[in-house]
C-alpha cells in the first residue's frame, strides 16, 4: 500500500472569501467543486487544498485527507489496531471510496481512494 497524497481540509463559511483569498492572494488555481466543498491547487497533482463548509455525506469535518492506493487494506488495519472509525467505508457518488478515523490527537482523517 502507498501513500499517494496528503491534502488539508479548512473548514469555511464563506466560500467566497475563501476563493478571493487561496486563488488572489496564494496564487492557487481552480476554486471549483460541489455546493459544499471547493478545491484548489497546481498543475502537480500532488498539491491540492479543500475547503468545505461540512462533508454532506459523514456529516463531520475531516482535518486532512489522505489519498492511498488500497483504501481496504488500510481499512483493515485501523481495525485491528481498534482505531475509532468515524465514518464506515463508503462508495461515494462522485468516485471515491472511502471512511473516516479518529487518530490518537483527536484528528479526523479521511482515508481516501479514487474508483473512477
Amino acid at each position: 500500500m502507498a501513500v499517494k497524497r496528503i491534502k488539508p481540509n479548512i473548514l469555511s463559511r464563506d466560500f467566497d472569501a475563501s476563493r478571493a483569498f487561496y486563488t488572489g492572494v496564494i496564487g492557487l488555481e481552480g476554486g471549483q467543486g460541489l455546493d459544499w466543498i471547493l478545491f484548489f491547487g497546481t498543475d502537480q497533482r500532488e498539491v491540492q487544498l479543500s475547503v468545505m463548509s461540512l462533508d454532506v455525506k459523514a456529516h463531520q469535518h475531516p482535518d486532512v485527507s489522505i489519498e492511498v492506493d488500497d483504501v481496504d487494506e488500510v481499512y483493515a488495519r485501523a481495525v485491528t489496531a481498534g482505531a475509532e472509525i468515524t465514518y464506515p467505508i463508503t462508495d461515494e457518488d462522485w468516485g471515491l471510496r472511502r471512511f473516516f478515523v479518529r487518530d490518537p490527537n483527536g484528528a479526523i482523517i479521511n482515508v481516501t481512494q479514487h474508483t473512477q
